[in-house]
């Protein structure tokens, strides 16, 4: 018996090392593509153009650059919230749906999201203008005298950041919905909850993991989100991806460059952080 224990410890052993080996090329990529980048951002930030803090002082003590974070801040938490509202309803919806208009949908919505990101901010770019398609529709009704002005300012960049981030709210929120028994459902409305109740006190607290989850990578996606502000927004309403590529391309003003995007990666996996203790789904069970 003892031969055949140390026999089977030795076979775990063997697997344990065998599966160890498998992990090394996903090591070695990390370390390759995220670890050692994000370590030389760090150290060009407090060398370049000498060594000390003076990057982050000079970017974290500047009102130019504080209005760009409050800007992409604000623009990301409103891409968030209205990503949220609109897009609950349209999982729920296509939870609920026929499995084959289920489908369908489903399968509009992924093709969005293949569909080239910068044809798809041209199209709004075109929509948008002055003498756009929604503009001339809501002369056309009467709802306004002149064009809105929905290019080159925030609002144009909501707009179009909240079209492309849609698909990754609906994801998530589409599997956690499906995965809540209805029947959770019939027994609060048989013990007497109206439909609002039902929604507000069991449907959403169920679905709150998937919310959490599409809010926070819609959110830190709208962070570092390049070519949809920059074509939409201009130069008057930078955000911070456009700062860093200025410093970079512009500039060439490493240190400054590094030190906007430790920033960003900073304030990135705080909130996973928070997410993973608050929203963890693993946890609560």
């Amino acid at each position: 018996m003892a031969q055949t224990a140390a026999i089977g410890g030795e076979g775990r052993k063997a697997r344990r090392d065998g599966s160890l080996a498998y992990l090394v090329p996903a090591f070695l990529l990390v370390v390759l593509f995220f670890i050692l980048p994000v370590l030389m951002l760090l150290l060009r930030s407090v060398l370049e153009p000498e060594p000390g803090m003076q990057n982050y002082a000079t970017l974290l003590g500047s009102t130019t650059y504080l209005r760009i974070f409050l800007n992409t801040f604000i623009v990301a938490g409103v891409v968030t919230a209205i990503s949220i509202t609109i897009g609950y309803p349209v999982a729920w919806l296509l939870a609920i749906m026929p499995e084959k208009w289920s489908r369908l949908v489903l399968a509009i919505i992924i093709l969005s999201m293949w569909t080239n990101l910068l044809a798809r901010t041209y199209a709004w770019m075109v929509l948008l203008q002055r003498t756009g398609v929604i503009n001339k529709t809501l002369i056309g009704l009467g709802v306004i005298d002149k064009p809105l002005p929905l290019v080159n300012n925030l609002v144009g960049v909501t707009i179009g950041m909240t079209y492309i981030m849609l698909p990754f709210v609906i994801l998530p929120l589409i599997g956690v919905i499906r995965s809540i028994d209805p029947a959770i459902l019939r027994a609060a409305a048989l013990c007497g909850a109206n439909r609002l109740q039902c929604f507000t006190r069991v449907l959403l607290p169920l679905s709150m993991p998937g919310i959490a989850a599409g809010a926070l990578m819609v959110f830190v996606m709208s962070l570092g989100y390049f070519v949809t502000p920059a074509l939409l927004g201009g130069t008057s309403n930078m955000m911070l991806a456009e700062l860093v590529a200025q410093f970079v391309q512009s500039l060439v003003n490493w240190g400054m460059g590094g030190a906007a995007a430790l920033v960003l990666l900073v304030v990135t996996l705080t909130l996973y952080a928070v997410q993973l203790r608050y929203f963890n789904p693993n946890k609560a069970r």
